[in-house]
């Protein structure tokens, strides 16, 4: 005969089964969520794959097939330098979406972290975390990037390469400087969730603190996290783009979409595909993950059946 734990355990996880099925069939009445999850996964799987398939070099330099416009041996044409722009759009997909999706989980660690202990734990640290919240909400993002990015990055680069160096600069300081909604949502959950009946009960039963939130409160809250998530890899893809755009993000040999851009600007009337191309997507990476995102904030919100 099961115990009564093991009914409880059993009646948690049927529970839990049941609350993630209804998240996902509301999810999928959501059209332009599904669109966008097909399309984002279309262009993940494209320029995970891409290079495999498509082993032209995104590299090899030859100046005599400089600017040449989209044909069946180059689909989307050649750059200045005579590089192939389709192999480089799809090599530097993937240094465009690693920065984003990494920067996200720095990100998302950091304000989650932030906002439960501000929530947990309340009184002086509450307050102190929230205006160190507001200070870091008060900056100029965009200029702060730029001085961080330009002061440091040789040093980085002297330390860990010019690759990998301007990669870890780049997201250790977008995540450092987008955590703050994320604190804020979370620290807004935990205060909610703290004063229900099942924490309180675990309370007094002895419950350590660090259980209390891993087991009870994080999972009633991961919800706006998982949203505030997917927003996030949009908004890293876009501050990736606008650093490379500049100039200042990572070198000329490192085909991101920002750079290819950067690289373009000179030549918007004479070969326009220079900047169709990686601005298309760009624009079709950051609309889906915008539509995927609201999808799953009106999937999660039961308010919005």
């Amino acid at each position: 005969m099961p115990t009564a734990a093991q009914e409880a355990r059993t009646t948690k996880l049927s529970s839990n089964a049941s609350s993630k099925f209804r998240v996902w069939k509301r999810f999928r009445r959501d059209r332009m969520a599904i669109l966008g999850a097909f399309i984002l996964l279309l262009i993940t799987f494209s320029v995970i794959l891409g290079p495999l398939l498509y082993t032209v070099s995104y590299s090899t330099i030859d100046f005599a097939r400089a600017t040449l416009s989209p044909s069946w041996q180059h689909p989307l044409g050649t750059n200045d330098l005579g590089q192939d722009q389709l192999a480089r759009l799809l090599w530097g997909g993937r240094v465009s979406l690693a920065v984003g999706i990494t920067a996200m989980l720095v990100s998302i660690v950091l304000g989650t972290l932030i906002g439960a202990v501000a929530g947990f734990c309340g009184g002086v640290i509450d307050s102190g975390l929230m205006r160190l919240t507001d200070l870091f909400l008060s900056l100029p993002q965009l200029p702060l990037l730029l001085l961080i990015i330009y002061l440091f990055r040789d040093p980085v680069r002297s330390l860990a390469g010019p690759e990998v160096g301007i990669f870890l600069l780049i997201i250790l300081v977008i995540g450092a400087l987008t955590w703050m909604s994320t604190a804020r949502l979370v620290r807004a959950g935990f205060l909610a969730m703290r004063e229900q009946a099942f924490v309180q009960a675990a309370r007094s039963l002895g419950a350590h603190p660090l259980r209390i939130v891993w087991r009870h409160i994080l999972p009633n809250v991961i919800g706006p996290v998982i949203v505030a998530a997917t927003l996030g890899v949009g908004n890293a893809i876009i501050t990736e783009s606008t650093l490379s755009f500049l100039g200042i993000g990572f070198p000329p040999d490192v085909p991101t979409w920002g750079r290819m851009l950067f690289d373009a600007q000179n030549y918007i009337v004479s070969a326009p595909y220079l900047v169709i191309f990686p601005g298309l997507v760009i624009f079709l990476t950051v609309l889906s993950v915008n539509y995927v995102g609201d999808g799953l904030r009106d999937a999660w919100d039961v308010r919005s059946r």
